[in-house]
């Protein structure tokens, strides 16, 4: 089982807890015990789904934001990150129509930015012959997409898989598979949604588990010949600078938040990356001009961050020799003095920023974020990103790190602080706009 050229499809559905996910991991799984390389990808932000795609594939995986990152910037991601796969499976997000309150940003975007035929992934638990009104009106609500094939998920039954099969025969669209229901196909959640894939013990299981049925249930070998070719890879933009010329990055699991295109960027751009854990207590290389710690569970691991002595004074002296400390999320908690847990209980940060943070009273804060700045970040003024944390900051008197707009253009309260050299917030930033 082989494709002559590397090609790609998009993995979407009507609606969140459609099975997607599942059925992403089955065929990255399936796909891979045939002896393809597939390149996993999920549309949008998210980090987790991507590190459980990367997990399952066994190859690295990238975000494609169609809301964050320009036409141009999708392609020349999907044509790099392909070059040495088969294939290029996107996981999508949400429902394939929904995205920012803006209305844009959507798995149908991507789609039709990279010119990708989408595979439906439709919950078939308490439909019968109405699924084919649903689908057709899926496959003929945007005119720039094209819906190629439909698996049926949580099927009950062979009369129930009869009945679906007929009515969808009249809308034209291709059957690839119906997976019948199966308690065993399901991912562990945490307080914050789905754990990452190393801290799940049941994580290889469940993907094992959804490769065999994918294996059983669709027809693999059709929905290879749906996916269509690739744009040719072109220079990829540059948006955003590496924070220095060495850049000492944290990286364990409480800094698990990190974007692959952001790395490969500062490669390409000649800096020289190193990591390191501050829940090993090891500290950013000495020599480091710049250091990053990127979002992830902190609050999870406060007494660890606390204790850790060679983390914190590494930190100090990365501040006193002047080179550039950033922290995003979690990062901007930790540079913070105090993390208040879940349970309320204190725990002593690094100190390098005054503020106090606290996950004890949680409430949500979502979304895409428009941010301006006048830092000592080497990136333009404006860039594109996002905000999804339950923790909440104490207000500063420091100067805020970014102004932010949502997608809407509504102004938003500040973000971060900036000390010096020191400085982080809460957004994610995922790239810069095209015209900056």
């Amino acid at each position: 089982m082989a494709l002559a050229e590397p090609g790609g499809l998009l993995v979407a559905a009507p609606r969140s807890g459609s099975g997607k996910t599942v059925v992403t991991l089955g065929l990255l799984a399936a796909l891979k015990a045939r002896g393809l390389a597939v390149a996993p990808a999920k549309s949008g932000p998210d980090y987790i789904d991507t590190a459980i795609l990367e997990r399952a594939a066994g190859r690295a995986a990238v975000n494609l934001d169609p809301w964050a990152m320009a036409p141009s910037r999708l392609k020349s991601l999907a044509a790099s990150h392909t070059a040495d796969a088969d294939l290029l499976l996107v996981e999508g997000v949400m429902g394939l129509f929904d995205g920012a309150a803006d209305g844009t940003g959507s798995t149908g975007d991507l789609a039709a930015a990279l010119g990708l035929p989408l595979v439906l992934v439709v919950d078939a638990e308490r439909q019968g012959q109405s699924i084919a009104a649903l689908v057709s009106g899926f496959a003929n609500w945007r005119a720039d997409i094209r819906v190629a094939g439909v698996i049926l998920n949580r099927v009950a039954s062979t009369r129930h898989e009869r009945m679906l099969v007929a009515a969808l025969s009249e809308t034209g669209i291709t059957c690839l598979g119906v997976i019948p229901r199966d308690s065993g196909l399901a991912l562990p959640e945490r307080h914050l949604g789905l754990v990452l894939p190393d801290e799940a013990t049941s994580f290889e299981t469940v993907v094992g588990r959804a490769g065999e049925v994918v294996a059983d249930y669709v027809d693999l070998g059709r929905v290879l010949e749906l996916a269509a070719p690739l744009a040719s890879a072109e220079p990829r933009p540059l948006r955003l600078a590496p924070l220095g010329q060495r850049i000492a990055i944290a990286r364990d699991r409480a800094f698990a938040f990190l974007y692959r295109h952001m790395l490969d960027d500062w490669r390409a751009a000649g800096a020289e990356l190193s990591f390191f854990s501050p829940l090993a207590d090891e500290a950013p290389a000495p020599d480091a001009d710049a250091v990053f710690l990127p979002g992830g569970y902190p609050e999870l691991h406060g007494s660890a961050l606390s204790a850790a002595s060679n983390f914190r004074a590494g930190l100090l002296a990365a501040r006193d020799r002047g080179a550039l400390v950033y922290g995003e999320c979690g990062g901007f908690m930790v540079l913070g003095e105090v993390l208040f847990d879940k349970a309320g209980v204190p725990h002593e940060m690094v100190g390098l920023l005054p503020v106090i943070t606290r996950i004890d009273r949680p409430k949500r804060t979502l979304g895409y974020r428009r941010l301006a700045h006048q830092s000592p970040l080497p990136w333009p003024g404006r860039l594109m990103g996002h905000e999804f944390h339950y923790s909440s900051v104490k207000q500063t008197r420091l100067t805020p790190l970014f102004a932010a707009t949502d997608t809407l253009g509504e102004p938003l309260p500040p973000m971060g602080a900036v000390e010096g050299r020191v400085m982080g917030s809460y957004a994610h930033v995922i790239d810069a706009p095209a015209m900056a």
